[in-house]
């Protein structure tokens, strides 16, 4: 069974995920049930309650409070019985913009006064030699020099100051062969299709220019910074696994060498100038015969031929051949932009799972923490605590020691705690009676360069192997953690929970008890982590949950107290963001669960609006929303898989944005900016 998607994300991305049984079978608490004892505990939501307001935006410090025309503005109303009914109180600066109405158009809504445009979609060209995409005439060469498929994460970077120049990163999470090809054969793929799927997966960096007359972006093909990563680019193992038996291969007896990074989903951009990326669903690219290595068997990898075939023509690709290559995915990925010769490097030090992504925050005395999710039904919260400091500046000195700071350092794996009666979790979304979904929680650690903590596993077992290690210790059970970002301004740490329709299933493994939400979560939540005094390096937290998304007339929904006839329908939330001012943005990851578009969300944290939810922005039919960025000066968002609906075909496409006319549908990079009187205007206010 599908879960919220359509059929060709739902096989191409994650292998089916949803209709084979996860692949947690620990006993350990679900975070579900820690929530239910949470979500049933908390009051139900009563009309016109008001509670909070918010803040936030980028790293955290410890203590630290060619393009489609602009898109048309979209009919901007409160949602609710009466769509005339005003705000109740005018928002926070950041967040001053009329709401998006829901809709399943094929093209980008935003706000009156507000117009988006293409930065650079599939098939750009990035080098001044690099072909004109041709969709009828692709090539693995031309591919591998060009924009790559389904762009998610973006990360973006000021290079002469901010203002006008920019360096650019986005993931290529993964491809979708059948709208890539005309006539397409899944048993039978040609062997070029095959490497033009290679060559469009990884990542891409890219200069971009912002127009100071118009506030448009764009992207800069004669760029110096500009540079493809590709399923086949040599990468660096390196940390505590590097050179590990399980990591050598025929081809690299060493361990600590690796070609490509596949899946990547989020990430997150350091403060010392480098980008992040999180190897997601690697194990959707593996061919193999009998699973009998129950550590395999813990990561998902199954028996057979998966869609995209790649071991027809690369044989690391199959797992009867190389029985290592799958140990050798799965990690964060640090990328230099500002080098276009340099490697990238999987750091193992932040552990081996389904990295969705990762985001820092600095200790008072300037270690970075790393904030991780597990992006599975039932797998946990991370975070790593590095060994050393940051150096500031860009000599270097410091830009070689800066280097460092993710090779060594404490793992860690999250617990969480409900704080109210069982009797009162009913797996209903009924509040409990103290009317907060709250809690306490511990970081456990799991392994630092030299030391395991968990019993029966090496150092090195425990940074290849890392779900079976938080297994061990107890971690609890999550509805699949995607984001988790630490507030800049704030230093509170925001955990999305996209889903799981199979908590309190007939037969699951979890069902409501004190750490649930709610039995089939289908709709997702919103997590609000407070490290203990302040510190990202603490091993305590008290927690509580910010949203229960879904409709705002499903009475199990929660939106921080709010009137929930005032804010917009949301469901799936996948990554998250800041602004300058601390709000939360939220952006979504499900085409069908409410039958809208997916969108990117602003939300009040803090004063007594918090919880307000309102969509800023929608993306065309059968996309997802991801990757967004929150500036002064624009938005960035993501536009994954346009056109992904059942049915959809080369010969039948169901979008055609971002190009209009006949055009076949691009994943592309949007950026949206704010005029008032034909000029650039800040955002939200």
């Amino acid at each position: 069974m599908r879960h919220d998607r359509q059929g060709l994300t739902c096989r191409y991305r994650c292998g089916d995920a949803c209709s084979r049984p996860e692949p947690n079978p620990s006993s350990n608490a679900y975070f579900g049930d820690v929530m239910q004892a949470v979500l049933d505990r908390r009051g139900m939501l009563r009309a016109g309650a008001v509670i909070g307001l918010g803040a936030g935006a980028g790293v955290a410090l410890a203590g630290t409070a060619s393009a489609a025309e602009p898109a048309p503005a979209a009919p901007a109303h409160p949602l609710g019985a009466d769509v005339a009914a005003p705000q109740q109180a005018r928002p926070p600066r950041g967040l001053q913009y009329e709401t998006v109405a829901p809709n399943l158009d094929d093209a980008i809504r935003v706000p009156t006064d507000y117009a988006s445009n293409v930065v650079i979609r599939w098939g750009d060209p990035m080098f001044p030699d690099a072909p004109e995409f041709d969709f009828e005439k692709q090539t693995a060469a031309a591919q591998a020099r060009q924009f790559g498929y389904n762009n998610d994460f973006c990360g973006i970077l000021p290079i002469d100051g901010p203002g006008r120049r920019y360096v650019m990163f986005s993931n290529h999470e993964y491809t979708l062969e059948p709208l890539m090809f005309r006539g397409y054969d899944e048993d039978a793929p040609t062997p070029e299709q095959i490497r033009i799927g290679m060559a469009a997966h990884g990542g891409g960096v890219v200069e971009v220019t912002r127009d100071l007359r118009t506030g448009e972006l764009r992207y800069d093909r004669n760029g110096k910074l500009n540079r493809r990563i590709t399923a086949d680019t040599e990468m660096v193992l390196d940390g505590p696994a590097a050179g590990a038996e399980v990591l050598r291969t025929k081809a690299d007896p060493t361990g600590r060498s690796v070609k490509g990074m596949i899946g990547n989903c989020a990430g997150g951009t350091t403060p010392w100038g480098t980008f992040l990326s999180g190897e997601e669903n690697f194990d959707g690219y593996f061919a193999s015969g009998p699973v009998t290595d129950e550590r395999a068997k813990r990561y998902g990898i199954s028996e057979g031929s998966l869609s995209r075939k790649w071991e027809r023509v690369d044989p690391r690709w199959d797992l009867a051949q190389e029985p290592n290559e799958a140990n050798r995915f799965g990690y964060i990925v640090e990328i230099d932009p500002h080098d276009p010769r340099s490697k990238p490097v999987k750091h193992t030090a932040l552990g081996r799972f389904k990295h969705e992504g990762a985001t820092v925050a600095l200790t008072r005395d300037g270690r970075p923490v790393v904030y991780m999710g597990d992006d599975e039904r039932f797998d946990y919260v991370y975070k790593f605590v590095s060994d050393k400091r940051m150096r500031r500046g860009h000599s270097r000195a410091a830009r070689e020691h800066n280097a460092t700071l993710l090779s060594s350092g404490t793992l860690y794996v999250a617990t969480f705690t409900g704080d109210s009666p069982a009797a009162e979790i009913t797996g209903t979304g009924a509040l409990p009676r103290d009317g907060r979904f709250d809690g306490s929680g511990q970081w456990k650690p799991l392994a630092s360069t030299t030391k395991s903590y968990v019993d029966g596993m090496s150092v090195a077992d425990v940074f290849v192997f890392t779900r079976l290690a938080a297994d061990k210790v107890g971690a609890t059970k999550m509805d699949r953690p995607e984001d988790v970002e630490p507030n800049p301004r704030t230093g509170k740490v925001y955990i999305a929970c996209t889903n799981n329709s199979d908590r309190g299933k007939a037969g699951a493994k979890a069902g409501p008890d004190e750490a649930n939400p709610r039995n089939a979560n289908k709709h997702g939540h919103v997590i609000e982590l407070t490290e203990t005094r302040d510190d990202p390096a603490a091993t305590t937290f008290a927690w509580n949950i910010l949203l229960v998304c879904g409709d705002p007339d499903d009475p199990s929904t929660y939106f921080g107290g709010f009137d929930k006839s005032q804010v917009s329908p949301i469901t799936s939330p996948d990554n998250v963001a800041f602004d300058p001012y601390g709000n939360l943005w939220v952006s979504t990851d499900s085409t069908q669960a409410l039958k809208i578009n997916d969108g990117l969300y602003g939300v009040v944290l803090e004063g007594p609006q918090r919880g307000s939810t309102r969509l800023f922005a929608s993306v065309p039919v059968g996309s997802e929303c991801c990757g967004p960025v929150v500036t002064e000066n624009f938005v960035l968002v993501s536009v994954q898989h346009p056109g992904d609906l059942d049915g959809a075909s080369p010969e039948q496409p169901a979008s055609h944005w971002p190009d209009g006319g006949a055009a076949q549908p691009r994943p592309a990079v949007a950026a949206i900016r704010h005029l008032k009187g034909g000029r650039p205007a800040k955002i939200g206010v």
